[in-house]
Formats: structure tokens, sequence, C-alpha cells
């Protein structure tokens, strides 16, 4: 019987938050509602990125690597080691500036034998099984990724993606303008052959970066886009009771502002 691999949870924590500026901190660090101290009994501050770790941890993420970018010290002064949390957290410095995928990429030395789960920090998901199902569900159907999808009414601001019967995604649109497409991928989970993948393109795409033929950013569906034009399995678990909202937007953060707001319990 093989080994069973490590499920590491990966968050990229490197952004400006320029849409929801200016802020005394870092967005991740925002904080939304109240949680309860088990040592105290007392209610504390809870902040956004405390909610996605939770639910990765429900999934039975053994530890965690947040990506930063150079300035961002407040996030590891307040999660340490990760005892806030119960679950192991290291950071990494960003170190190439072309987008999501290359801070990801970081983390590959650490993480290039192990199932993956991406999560945003700055995005909340419910049902919080929500990425224990997903990652079931990669297990379950031998895929090399699995996203969870939402229904959306804002493309322009997304991924859109294109299902077909058997829940395979064969089609991503990055923040289109105009589309005919309906569901959203929030967070991923997949399996090393997707990390050596994303690795693996990365490097060509940094070559053309360098020699001044690349064009935009790159988003994680550009990369997940060229791994279903290179033949890799990519399924998909859709939510329709489910809701994710992006606090990197100053109407959502008054929305989440509004559910998350009261203690929980």
């Amino acid at each position: 019987m093989a080994p069973t691999r490590p499920i590491i949870g990966l968050i990229p924590a490197a952004g400006m938050a320029s849409r929801i500026a200016p802020l005394p901190g870092s967005k991740e660090l925002f904080p939304l509602g109240f949680r309860l101290d088990a040592a105290s009994g007392t209610f504390r501050p809870k902040v956004v990125s405390h909610y996605l770790l939770e639910r990765m941890q429900l999934a039975g993420v053994e530890r965690v690597y947040m990506v930063l970018r150079n300035g961002k010290w407040d996030i590891p002064a307040y999660y340490g080691d990760g005892s806030l949390v119960g679950m192991p957290i290291a950071y990494l410095l960003m170190k190439r500036p072309y987008g999501a995928p290359y801070s990801l990429d970081q983390a590959y030395p650490f993480v290039q034998d192990a199932t993956i789960v991406l999560g945003y920090p700055d995005i909340l998901i419910e049902p919080p099984d929500a990425y224990a199902r997903v990652l079931h569900h990669l297990e379950a159907s031998g895929a090399d990724v699995a996203l969870g999808l939402f229904t959306t009414d804002q493309p322009h601001k997304t991924d859109m993606v294109e299902v077909d019967e058997a829940g395979y995604i064969r089609r991503i649109e990055v923040k289109p303008q105009q589309t005919s497409l309906a569901h959203t991928w929030m967070f991923a989970v997949w399996t090393p052959t997707f990390t050596h993948f994303m690795h693996q393109f990365l490097a060509q795409d940094e070559a053309e970066r360098l020699a001044g033929t690349a064009k935009r950013e790159l988003y994680v569906g550009d990369v997940i886009q060229a791994g279903i034009e290179s033949g890799l399995r990519v399924q998909s678990h859709f939510f329709p009771n489910g809701f994710c909202l992006d606090i990197g937007t100053p109407d959502q953060l008054v929305e989440a502002m509004r559910r998350y707001g009261l203690p929980e319990g």
C-alpha cells in the first residue's frame, strides 16, 4: 500500500489590498467578528484569514505555508507558529512579482510531493466543510485538480468556468467582460501532478517575461487552463447553497461585516 501524501495548505498573502486601501495593516488581519477563547471563556476578535485556516484544518490540512511580500510582517507576528489556530504555519517570501502562481511556486521545494489545498485569505467560504468536500472529491474522482464552484453575478471580477456533464472543467475564462457562463471557482485542491506542471509552466513563462514577450499578470486560472489544454484532469464540486465573499472589494466587505460581525454561537 502506497504511503499517504501529506495534505498541505497554501495561502498566497502577498497582495497590496489596493481596492480597500488605506488600511492600518494587512487585509488578511482585518477584524471580522469574534471567536470564543477556550482558555479564558471570553470572546476575542477574529481576523478574516482565521476562517480559512479553520476550514483547512477541518479538511485535514496538516500544516500551512503562507507566501508574503516584503513588509507584511504583521501576519507572522499575529499567527506566529500557528498555535493560535492549532496548526503549524510557516512563511515564505514572494520573489517573482508576476502574479499569484509565482507566489505559490515559492513553496515548491517544500510541497512538491503533497496534496495541496489552495485558499485565499480574503475570501470567505460557506459551508465550513467546503474544502473537506472538494478534497474528498479529488480523491474519489482520481483527478489532478478539483475546484470548488459557486454561482456569481460578477464575472468580470473572477474566473468563470465551463463544466461538462461529468463535472470536468473544459474551459476557464479569466475575468471576462462578457460571458454566458454562470459559475466561478473560489478555491482548489490538487495532486503533485499539477504542482509539477505549474512549476514547469512558470519556468517557461518567466523566460518569456525576461525576454519581453509575456503579456499581463498571470493568474492561477491561466495555469489551470494551460493544464486542461495539456490533458490534465480538472474536476469540480458545485455548492448550490453555498456562498463566497471577497472582502477585498468594498461592497463585499460591508456584506461580510453584516454576516460575520456578531460573536460565534
